[in-house]
């Protein structure tokens, strides 16, 4: 995306100005969002796309205060969520039937949560999707059982937790030592006379360079593949079946029975079909892309 001016984020802690001269950027209606990211898709109008992020820089900062609980600075978030936002706007397409917020709400949130699991720890963390769920909610989830954070949690508590979040109590243990301990360098010398380190000893399980290209392939076949079967789908379909299935964080079908105005067991029966619909359309593609796993 082209560059352009947004308001400084200042890093000495006055975040209160940028906060407020957010506030001034309008809301825009469906039908003027829609405008905007037609011509930004069809005519690279840098001046749409502005408006596009500038309008939605207040959603940025809603969610990336919901990550202050890491110990980094809250500017650092906010300017990481305009670069998701950002993102957003580049491959948002109107004529799905989203709303860009509700579109953009997953790229801001990957962009934020990307940054916490680099910079809180020079050691990676979370690798895959449930390890990054566990890392994000256990400080949540030990609130709200009222468990206080003083060390090793008793075998109740991790009980609790592991029933509470649905992950192996192995890993509940695991996640909260990571939280416990700090950071040691591979560089220190071991016991003894030679000048070994920890860090000669370290055997590299890394993948090879083969079996990424093939990971990456796969991963990249099947978004397109999705993709396409997303597009068969009626946009009320489309919408519920990517607020319940598709998102880190579901929609409940309360929220989505408001939207729609029907009931919690209408949005169900809509989730369902839709899903066996994708299915059904991803099966259609798998011999011609050559797909070994569905949803």
């Amino acid at each position: 995306m082209t560059s352009f001016a947004l308001p400084a984020i200042p890093q000495d802690g006055g975040l209160r100005k940028y906060l407020r001269d957010i506030q001034a950027f309008p809301m825009l209606e469906q039908q003027e969002e829609v405008a905007l990211a037609k011509r930004w898709r069809e005519h690279d109008d840098t001046e749409s796309a502005h408006k596009l992020v500038t309008s939605h820089l207040r959603l940025v900062a809603k969610i990336a205060r919901g990550y202050r609980g890491y110990g980094l600075p809250l500017a650092d978030l906010i300017s990481e969520g305009n670069v998701g936002l950002m993102r957003a706007v580049k491959g948002f397409d109107p004529e799905r039937g989203f709303r860009l917020a509700t579109y953009a709400m997953w790229w801001i949130r990957a962009a934020i949560t990307e940054y916490v699991l680099r910079s809180w720890s020079i050691v990676k963390i979370g690798t895959v999707a449930a390890q990054k769920k566990l890392f994000f909610g256990l400080r949540k989830i030990k609130d709200r059982l009222k468990i206080i954070d003083a060390g090793e949690l008793s075998p109740e508590q991790t009980a609790r937790i592991a029933e509470a979040m649905d992950v192996p109590e192995e890993d509940v243990t695991i996640m909260n030592r990571r939280f416990l301990a700090g950071d040691a360098s591979l560089n220190v010398p071991l016991t003894g006379e030679d000048a070994t380190e920890h860090l000669d000893l370290l055997v590299d399980d890394r993948e090879d360079q083969e079996t990424l290209l093939q990971k990456s392939e796969e991963g990249q076949l099947h978004r397109r593949m999705l993709n396409r079967a997303l597009a068969t789908l009626k946009d009320r379909e489309r919408h519920i079946i990517t607020e319940r299935r598709l998102k880190e964080e579901p929609s409940t079908l309360e929220s989505l029975a408001k939207i729609y105005s029907i009931s919690r067991e209408r949005v169900r029966q809509i989730e369902v079909r839709a899903f066996e619909k994708l299915r059904e359309a991803m099966l259609e593609d798998l011999p011609e892309s050559g797909a070994t796993t569905l949803l």
